[in-house]
């Protein structure tokens, strides 16, 4: 199985960074984990000390991605990045849910960088993984929270298998098909860096993420980081 990002992909958004870990032989069925439910409280401490619901949008980190779901004809402010809604639950008032200590990993990253972090699980995914634009013909995808699947639209930036995409509109929502659960045994974590962030900040997040799971739900680990000199991996 590979993971590639299309050429075309770095053309349009040039200076994209994807930090990617590969985990085998999970244990992530285990109970709740205080110690990661602790610095997620102190993130959502820090984010409302520190943001505004109002002036969100303008931050720099988060603006980028407005821009990036703007050039494949999204609309920003229906379609929110992953760590976008994140940041606006939070600023809400509510606590990131608890979903299963891997995605709980994750979205700690998420919030400490502010850097959109999603998974696949690797036993649910069909061929290769690609990261690509979306063609006139893609097969229709359940979405998580979706009721019915749907097709993605020509031109948005998704993942997919050789089955179908399997997260729509870049890291705005993923298919229900691919989810963690708890009897994830394998997986793929990606985090997303567009030009403001520097090479040596997703490093460090990518290394952080990889040590946390390799803490907290064992099993066998390989980071990499791809750009547009690196855009293939064999996982």
């Amino acid at each position: 199985m590979n993971f590639t990002i299309n050429p075309k992909i770095f053309t349009k958004y040039p200076g994209l960074q994807i930090g990617v870990v590969i985990a085998k032989n999970l244990t992530n069925d285990c109970a709740m984990i205080t110690e990661i439910q602790k610095q997620l409280r102190q993130q959502e401490k820090r984010i409302r000390e520190t943001l505004l619901t109002e002036t969100l949008s303008q931050q720099p980190k988060i603006k980028i991605w407005r821009h990036a779901y703007s050039a494949f004809g999204a609309k920003p402010k229906d379609n929110l990045s992953s760590v976008e809604n994140l940041y606006r639950t939070v600023l809400r008032d509510n606590s990131i849910r608890h979903i299963n200590n891997l995605v709980d990993i994750y979205n700690l990253i998420s919030l400490k960088h502010l850097m959109p972090v999603g998974g696949e699980d690797l036993d649910k995914i069909k061929g290769d993984i690609n990261l690509t634009f979306a063609g006139a013909d893609e097969s229709p995808v359940l979405l998580l929270g979706d009721k019915e699947p749907r097709p993605p639209h020509e031109g948005e930036v998704i993942y997919k298998d050789d089955l179908s995409a399997i997260c729509r509109r870049w890291n705005w929502r993923e298919a229900d098909r691919t989810k963690l659960t708890p009897q994830t045994k394998n997986c793929i974590l990606v985090i997303e860096a567009l030009p403001l962030v520097a090479f040596d900040e997703i490093k460090t997040a990518t290394e952080e993420l990889n040590n946390l799971v390799a803490k907290y739900c064992s099993g066998i680990l390989a980071t990499y980081l791809l750009k547009s000199d690196k855009n293939i991996i064999v996982i």
